[in-house]
């Protein structure tokens, strides 16, 4: 009867902490889904016009509205992507060097020999701008998916903390249902009969 009953308290305790948990996640995850959305809007993004072929690939049904949500936000970034690669001739920053070529100052491509890169009045070799663009478009792209996946998280913060809660409840349910009915008492002559009630 005693480890009967140290199983039915158990069972309410590990349902009532899975509750617990349950809440507090759902608590956690919707906090970070409205902080999230309010980062991103807080921003002033705003998406170009439909006769831009990035935002028309990309981003067509949001096409002169602002980035307000995790998936806006990525959809935003791969329209910064074809925008960059546009701008260096389809060139990523890998694939450009550090120096404006001499010979070719219009190539985005560059040289990272510095005997070959132009010069500027104090001699010293100037910058690819070309591919100094790829580190601005990097950071900014960088967090606008950081968004998206702080949503994604939050969401799934959202459905483990339903799941939580909903097997808290149903453990507590089980724990009622097993050990917390009334006790039966067998007979010596092995029949099962009720515990009289007390008057």
């Amino acid at each position: 009867m005693k480890g009967k009953r140290m199983w039915e308290i158990g069972g309410f305790v590990a349902g009532g902490v899975l509750i617990l948990f349950g809440v507090v996640a759902i608590f956690l995850g919707a906090s970070g889904f409205n902080t999230t959305r309010d980062a991103i809007k807080n921003e002033g993004i705003t998406f170009g016009s439909a006769d831009d072929p990035a935002v028309a690939k990309h981003a067509s049904q949001w096409a002169g509205e602002q980035v307000t949500t995790g998936d806006q936000a990525r959809a935003f970034a791969k329209i910064m992507r074809e925008h960059t690669m546009e701008s260096t001739g389809g060139l990523t920053y890998a694939q450009m060097g550090r120096f404006q070529s001499a010979a070719k100052p219009d190539d985005p491509a560059g040289t990272s020999d510095e005997a070959a890169a132009a010069k500027d009045d104090a001699g010293q070799p100037v910058a690819n701008g070309a591919r100094n663009i790829w580190v601005t478009e990097t950071a900014l792209t960088t967090a606008l998916n950081m968004s998206y996946m702080a949503e994604r998280l939050a969401v799934f913060g959202l459905v483990v903390g339903v799941a939580l809660l909903l097997t808290g409840i149903g453990l507590v349910i089980l724990a009622f249902a097993v050990f917390g009915r009334r006790a039966e008492v067998t007979s010596p002559a092995g029949a099962r009969t009720q515990t009289p009630a007390t008057v």
